[in-house]
């Protein structure tokens, strides 16, 4: 499970897959994959800071 966990969070950190589906592949619910996340330095949060502030610009 270590290798496929890294390998399914790498594609998730890549944005090729959502968490929704990361955590399917690993037969976990969302929460639990997020936590595998955090546990590999992975961030749950696939925006940039970059993105972020373009959101915030588009708000005003």
């Amino acid at each position: 499970m270590g290798v496929l966990l890294a390998a399914v969070a790498k594609w998730y950190e890549l944005g090729v897959i959502s968490q929704g589906k990361g955590a399917e592949i690993m037969g976990l619910s969302r929460e639990e994959f997020m936590l595998a996340l955090s546990r590999l330095q992975v961030s749950p949060f696939q925006y940039t800071v970059e993105d972020l502030e373009e959101e915030l610009l588009q708000c005003k």
